[in-house]
């Protein structure tokens, strides 16, 4: 029943608040650095992507819309294959930037060639194929539930699936791959990024008082802060939300759970929690955009009054063009 409501207002929240986000940061007016619009304007289409993928095609339909074209097999598989695409892809994106950021604050010599709007793009676009060709497999480890009237209809894994030890292989690459390493990636750049913040605050500190001039604001170390500021929210944001979904699949495999005997059963409850958790991460970072980058605010506020003033000049255009009748038959 909480699966009923929950993904439906799920995507009725993360496809609107990643296509704003998508539109406010393509036009570049947000005081960021076009280095780092470039990925956030990649993670926002991943994360739009995502939504689109898994709760709309693959959740809401398969609970309100049963037995409809999406689940002949072959669809079903690319669906499959798309979602596995736009999570991973969405993931690396997060990487890709936490990486950028921590270049940009700590490696001074890498940052003017790595940290370009150059290099994004072409980072951008490798994850992006990767992703896809990484996760084309998944395509043939489903079989038809039924067949009917010579269709097949449904995805279940196939026999070999469960038993190949080719496909266990393949299952627990992709379970590495993501999400553990980005996991740990992440948490490695930030520690690493605290850990240089920490020594450059006191070493400017130390300058700063030798040269009398604490009073002073300090430019670089705001842009800093701003910079710091939305590394750790986006990465924190995205640390929490996956946290159960990687240590019960971690506990998945340690304890070799292969199946649950009902829909009450703990560890079916605990899988659909943290998946919950973890699609809630698609919708986060507009928000997180709002409450750290004042820029994005505006643009917001001037985005929602765009329409709002339309209308009313429109309304006053007409109101002032509109001829008065007993003008009209008085200069008769």
């Amino acid at each position: 029943q909480i699966q009923r409501i929950y993904y439906p207002v799920l995507a009725a929240i993360g496809v609107p608040v990643n296509l704003v986000a998508i539109v406010i940061l393509s036009r570049g007016k947000c005081g960021l650095s076009k280095c780092i619009s470039h990925y956030l304007v990649g993670m926002a289409v991943a994360d739009l992507l995502v939504v689109i993928t898994d709760p709309i095609l693959s959740q809401i339909t398969s609970i309100y819309f049963t037995m409809s074209f999406l689940d002949i097999t072959p669809v079903c598989s690319f669906i499959i294959v798309l979602s596995f695409v736009t999570t991973n892809v969405s993931v690396w994106f997060t990487v890709a930037f936490t990486f950028d950021r921590f270049v940009a604050i700590c490696c001074e010599k890498l940052k003017t060639k790595y940290c370009t709007e150059r290099t994004a793009a072409v980072v951008l676009g490798t994850v992006s194929v990767l992703g896809c060709l990484v996760n084309v497999p998944w395509y043939f480890t489903n079989e038809p539930l039924y067949i009917i009237d010579n269709a097949p209809w449904f995805c279940v894994s196939k026999l070999s699936f469960r038993t190949s030890p080719a496909w266990a292989a393949f299952d627990m690459f992709h379970l590495i791959l993501t999400p553990c390493v980005p996991f740990c990636l992440i948490l490695l750049f930030n520690v690493l990024t605290v850990r240089c913040i920490l020594v450059s605050s006191r070493v400017r500190r130390g300058l700063r008082g030798r040269s009398n001039v604490e009073n002073r604001s300090d430019p670089e170390m705001e842009n800093r802060k701003k910079s710091i500021i939305l590394l750790f929210s986006i990465s924190g944001s995205f640390i929490l939300l996956w946290l159960t979904y990687v240590v019960f699949f971690i506990y998945v495999r340690i304890a070799d759970i292969r199946s649950y005997y009902s829909f009450t059963d703990p560890g079916y409850i605990s899988e659909q929690i943290s998946k919950m958790l973890r699609l809630l991460s698609s919708c986060t970072n507009t928000c997180i955009y709002v409450l750290t980058q004042t820029k994005f605010r505006e643009e917001l506020k001037n985005a929602v009054k765009y329409p709002l003033n339309l209308i009313i000049k429109e309304k006053y255009e007409k109101c002032r063009i509109k001829p008065n009748p007993r003008s009209e038959l008085h200069s008769d």
